[in-house]
């Protein structure tokens, strides 16, 4: 029986290489455990982890080495989600909870004419898993399939082994009809999940908007910026999530708090994979390489586009205090 999907803050880890473009699994595994015990929740093989130019066995190596780097630091229950790595019935996923299928944009300008062949994409793809199915919509990187939330309510009808859609549209109003529908209680009696331990969550791709998102009945966010500030990011869904956010004092820190995230998030996302590891390797040594042929970023560029940027700076000047236990006064 798979592991608990869980409500919360997910990170896509990235991928770590050496001069050779091998995995660096000792980096990799440092860096599962860190985001971890801050509480944040792993995808494995995942945009942000150049889940494209990986090979299955390399997948299998990644997903594995995150188990085991869970397992050591006492986090056994953690699960793990991972991207599924060919737009098959086929693909496997060792050791995985959960999967997270987004469809491939090859033949994009056909499937936006058939809305049911992209049902039927899901769906069988679902049918044919071994674990519970995530849906991904991010048209930025599918040819510009943008799943309507008619259609997602649809799919989930219709596959009882999907677990949830990550939704990187940055579409309000969709998140809003779509959580509308899977948490209501004739959903949930009408359209069981297959996995009981899998319920269709809704999660935000942008971390920017996780506290009007959350008021909108979403279960969390898939987001990068945990790679560099776990704490702050926690600390932003502990005051999302508390019962006391009505609280006038409790909203305005849940705001403040929002605000800084946002601007992290935003230079972060145009920084994109190259700028992100170049952030990684300054804090924590890893290396900055990306693999071929997408570019590695110089150490000017990232100083100029995130490592030097205001937002990123106040950022990690958050999270340093909340490493120290200390105090954060938010103006």
């Amino acid at each position: 029986m798979t592991k608990t999907l869980r409500p919360g803050i997910y990170v896509p880890l990235p991928t770590f290489f050496d001069a050779n473009e091998d995995l660096d699994l000792e980096s990799y595994a440092k860096h599962v455990a860190h985001t971890a015990k801050a509480g944040i929740l792993p995808v494995v093989c995942g945009s942000m982890g150049e889940a494209v130019h990986l090979t299955h066995e390399e997948r299998v190596s990644l997903i594995k080495t995150a188990r085991r780097a869970l397992d050591t630091a006492g986090l056994s229950d953690v699960p793990i989600m991972a991207g599924i790595g060919a737009a098959s019935t086929r693909e496997s996923i060792a050791g995985a909870d959960h999967a997270i299928l987004i469809t491939g944009g090859y033949y994009a300008g056909a499937l936006i004419k058939k809305p049911e062949a992209i049902k039927k994409f899901f769906v069988d793809v679902s049918e044919a898993s071994p674990i519970p199915v995530l849906l991904y919509n991010f048209p930025g990187v599918s040819g510009g399939i943008d799943m309507t939330s008619d259609l997602v309510e649809d799919i989930a009808k219709s596959a009882p082994n999907t677990c949830g859609i990550k939704l990187t549209c940055g579409a309000v109003g969709k998140l809003t009809r779509i959580a509308g529908l899977v948490n209501s209680p004739s959903f949930i009696k009408d359209y069981p999940r297959k996995d009981p331990n899998a319920p269709f969550l809704v999660i935000d791709g942008f971390i920017d908007f996780l506290l009007p998102s959350m008021s909108a009945g979403a279960s969390g966010t898939i987001t990068g910026v945990p790679n560099f500030a776990p704490l702050t990011c926690m600390r932003l869904w502990e005051l999302c999530t508390s019962a006391d956010l009505h609280e006038p004092e409790v909203m305005k820190e849940a705001q403040a708090m929002q605000e800084v995230v946002s601007r992290a998030d935003w230079a972060a996302s145009n920084a994109n994979i190259p700028g992100m590891k170049r952030l990684l390797q300054k804090l924590f040594g890893y290396g900055h390489l990306p693999r071929a042929p997408l570019p590695e970023m110089t150490e000017e560029e990232a100083h100029k586009l995130l490592i030097d940027n205001a937002a990123i700076k106040r950022i990690l000047d958050i999270e340093n205090k909340l490493e120290q236990g200390q105090d954060v006064v938010l103006s």
